[in-house]
């Protein structure tokens, strides 16, 4: 785990047992400033740079908050929170209401409040949670869990409404990013699928984005260019350009025979034996929704506006239909070599942090990309 500080060119890490700070020095290198051991491994943390309040969660269900120095060469000890029962497993800081929110693999969503200490409230969550977020305005918070579904609650001081929850993924929740601007929530998923709710429009449009061959990792945005930066296990980066109008991908139609050219389905017997015609396998087209034969979706084509970036199945009156324009790519790639589980984007300099399965910390320049 890793975040930037704007106040000092330098990388706070939390690994299994210890907290490390790295400064960059005159030389152009990244030297430890700091190397402290806690007293459980840790499993995730938080930042703000503005108060310098550094939150770590570790993996006995504890929260402990320090502050840095100016100088980022010493850590205060401020307080402990006995947040979980088990391993915590996202923590986020709220500044403007001095809350502290976490999630464990107790399957408790809880929140703190950091002045005093005392347990605010909690809600007990479906799956284990994997992906945390909160709006400071509605006082929303989004929570995704191993199950794929996303919750919705309205917190308040000392309690929680549940608003609703949600699924559009097949596989377990891995990130969550919220947009507070435009209002939207990004979900990444084990299914390499990214989806983009519409929380603000009220009206359930969800865009579906696939850009990856592997588990999506990590999100996070850059609001001021309204672009998505999502990294998967497969080692790719993608910026996704969001200030384009996208189209929602259509169901999927049921039928017992192609859609285009009316022969059946294999599992349909009763049209099979009165044209006594072998029964075909049923496909469906992505730009349609419709059921159709192997034989009336033989061409291929990126659909980039319903977020397809790589070549998926179209009928052929789809593929003909389909403009130049319509496949021209809204998203960039990028080869990271490392398996990333972590990402952090720092907006004012451009860099974009990850780290990987291979103990390995890369800091990359996304000016050229993110602009």
């Amino acid at each position: 785990m890793l975040v930037t500080s704007q106040q000092q060119l330098g990388v706070l890490i939390a690994c299994v047992g210890t907290v490390r700070v790295w400064l960059k020095r005159d030389s152009g290198q990244y030297w430890p400033s700091i190397y402290h051991v806690m007293p459980s491994p840790c499993s995730c943390m938080s930042f703000n740079p503005e108060t310098r309040r550094l939150s770590i969660g570790l993996d006995n269900g504890t929260i402990s908050e320090f502050i840095l120095s100016e100088d980022y060469n010493k850590m205060t000890p401020v307080k402990n929170y006995q947040a979980h029962q088990s391993r915590v497993t996202m923590i986020q800081f709220v500044l403007e209401l001095e809350w502290v929110l976490s999630t464990g693999q107790d399957k408790q969503f809880a929140w703190h409040c950091s002045e005093s200490g005392q347990r605010l409230g909690g809600y007990r969550t479906s799956a284990v949670a994997s992906g945390l977020q909160f709006d400071v305005e509605t006082r929303h918070v989004f929570i995704g869990d191993q199950s794929g579904q996303v919750t919705i609650l309205k917190l308040e001081q000392e309690n929680c409404t549940l608003v609703t929850t949600f699924r559009g993924h097949t596989g377990g929740v891995t990130a969550l990013c919220w947009d507070p601007v435009q209002r939207v929530l990004f979900s990444g998923s084990s299914d390499h699928s990214v989806i983009m709710w519409d929380i603000g429009g009220r009206k359930g449009t969800a865009i579906e984005l696939q850009g990856h061959n592997d588990k999506v990792q990590a999100l996070s945005y850059a609001q001021h260019t309204r672009q998505l930066i999502s990294c998967g296990g497969d080692g790719g980066i993608v910026v996704w350009n969001m200030d384009v109008e996208r189209q929602e991908t259509p169901e999927w139609l049921d039928s017992d025979s192609c859609q285009k050219c009316d022969q059946p389905f294999f599992w349909n017997f009763k049209q099979m034996w009165d044209n006594k015609k072998i029964g075909l396998r049923q496909h469906h087209c992505r730009k349609c929704g419709k059921a159709v034969c192997g034989k009336c979706s033989s061409k291929r084509s990126p659909i980039p506006l319903m977020g397809f970036e790589f070549e998926v199945r179209v009928c052929d009156s789809c593929h003909e239909a389909i403009t130049d324009e319509e496949r021209a790519p809204t998203a960039t790639f990028h080869d990271s070599k490392h398996n990333i589980v972590h990402v952090h984007f720092d907006a004012t300099r451009g860099w974009l942090l990850t780290s990987g399965t291979d103990k390995v910390i890369k800091l990359w320049d996304m000016t050229p990309v993110v602009s």
